[in-house]
């Protein structure tokens, strides 16, 4: 392929929500790093760019570079230069429509009325539904964790921006508590770091090992007491809340 044609299909390697979020995510930049102004083939190329590094994250386990990006874009390296400076930046950018199809996969359970009665059900929904996003996106969302725990300041910040949403939904479940410093935002912010680590381990080939999970194992032995977890700390804050309007009637 020519370096600078247009694919008509350089996103067919995705699912249709994640390449719709890559659209959107491309239509969104102006110029390059350049200073130059983006037309349709701009837009195109850093499509193409970010549905490569996506398929050569997930598809295998070798090294993703820029070098290796560009090769499987079709690609000259300066093209990469002109909208990424680094690994990190190209990195960002492939998290950024990954998260924007957070809504649809489990943020839109959340935003649900959970009743008393159906505590436990929707609590599972959630946490299934959460799991299996991070299966789909898995060595991303990996790659992004690892480079957290190294203290890269911007994964470190990416990786709690991304779990904010997470904790304030959790909170609203809870009582009408405002997000902050309460009481029910720390369970919140506990109850996310457990079932991010949880779904950490169950999706990661190598952790399970580790830890001696089975590849054989279902993941219910961790999701469903990440439900219940979940399910013990709302129906707790809830009688809490309770406890307290009729303390004050």
């Amino acid at each position: 392929m020519l370096e600078g044609a247009v694919e008509t299909d350089h996103l067919a390697c995705l699912p249709p929500s994640l390449a719709a979020a890559v659209s959107s995510a491309c239509a969104g930049i102006s110029h390059n790093l350049n200073g130059q102004r983006l037309g349709r083939k701009g837009r195109v190329t850093r499509e193409r760019i970010l549905a490569a590094a996506m398929d050569l994250i997930e598809a295998d386990e070798q090294p993703v570079t820029l070098a290796r990006v560009a090769r499987h874009a079709a690609l000259g390296m300066t093209s990469v230069y002109n909208y990424f400076p680094g690994m990190t930046e190209l990195l960002l950018a492939v998290l950024e429509p990954v998260m924007a199809t957070a809504e649809d996969d489990y943020l839109c359970v959340l935003r649900q009325p959970w009743p008393d009665d159906e505590l436990f059900e929707w609590c599972q929904k959630f946490v299934v539904a959460y799991h299996g996003f991070w299966l789909r996106h898995s060595r991303l969302l990996h790659l992004r964790n690892a480079l957290a725990d190294q203290h890269d300041v911007q994964m470190v910040a990416h990786r709690i921006r991304s779990s904010r949403p997470v904790v304030a939904l959790l909170v609203r479940q809870m009582s009408e508590e405002p997000i902050g410093l309460g009481p029910h935002t720390s369970m919140a912010t506990i109850l996310m770091i457990a079932i991010e680590r949880s779904v950490t381990i169950v999706t990661n080939p190598e952790l399970r090992r580790l830890v001696g999970i089975e590849p054989e194992l279902s993941e219910d032995r961790y999701l469903v007491p990440g439900a219940r977890l979940v399910q013990m700390a709302i129906s707790d804050a809830r009688s809490e809340s309770r406890s307290d309007l009729e303390g004050n009637a």
